[in-house]
């Protein structure tokens, strides 16, 4: 198949394909955290991390949630609808954890009263800043319709998300995605969904994902295995 690199990313390549609404993803073995500040080669990642996502989204999809997903070319590879990304990080909380302990001052781990959504400006020069509604208006990155509708999707991704992985003992603790415009404009979930997006805590309150790099905690793609052997069983 004829392609060409059209962006390098911290996770994953992007390629265009003969079809111009069409790209493939390759997953990289690689972990990054604060931006690519510390950056490591982890044989193994992308295999996990396209197998983990290309099965998450087939979940969603099934559920009635849109996504670029087309389909998974190879162990590293999925192909996806080609979309103009939204720059905002879509954050949804379930349980305290991360940022939001330590900007608070709260013990992680503790259950929210109710799900928070928030946002965060896509930006690697300025860290990805938490922003509110009124900042990503007067930034244009999003109408006030759009936003909503954003919000709306975060929890409804969040439901079924909850469920799912709850069904193979884990809990959901948090988890960030990102959005796209297809040509017509309609907006669906893009990006990935996989344990370098989602905090996710099995039932001793181990780490089971991108925190095991984050906080040199043990091997990542021994805790990724575990993740993608438990997604298997639903199958």
């Amino acid at each position: 198949m004829s392609r060409q690199l059209i962006y390098s990313g911290k996770a994953k390549d992007l390629y265009s394909t003969p079809d111009e609404n069409v790209i493939i993803a390759q997953y990289k073995d690689q972990a990054t955290m604060l931006n690519g500040a510390r950056k490591e080669v982890v044989q193994g990642k992308g295999r996990l991390n396209n197998q983990i996502s290309s099965l998450i989204f087939k979940q969603l999809e099934t559920a009635g949630i849109k996504t670029h997903f087309i389909e998974e070319l190879s162990e590293t590879e999925q192909s996806n609808l080609k979309v103009d990304i939204i720059p905002l990080e879509v954050v949804l909380r379930n349980y305290t954890a991360g940022s939001f302990s330590k900007r608070f001052g709260i013990k992680e781990g503790q259950l929210l009263p109710e799900p928070i959504v928030e946002f965060y400006y896509k930006n690697d020069g300025l860290d990805d800043p938490f922003i509110n509604d009124e900042h990503a208006l007067f930034l244009k990155v999003a109408t006030a319709e759009e936003l909503v509708y954003l919000k709306e999707e975060a929890r409804r991704v969040n439901e079924v998300l909850k469920d799912l992985f709850a069904k193979v003992g884990l809990t959901l603790i948090d988890y960030k995605l990102e959005f796209g415009r297809t040509p017509s404009g309609q907006i669906i979930l893009a990006d990935e969904v996989s344990p370098d997006t989602c905090r996710l805590w099995d039932v001793e309150g181990n780490h089971m994902d991108k925190d095991v790099f984050r906080r040199n905690l043990g091997s990542v793609t021994d805790v990724y295995q575990v993740v993608l052997d438990k997604l298997k069983t639903l199958g």
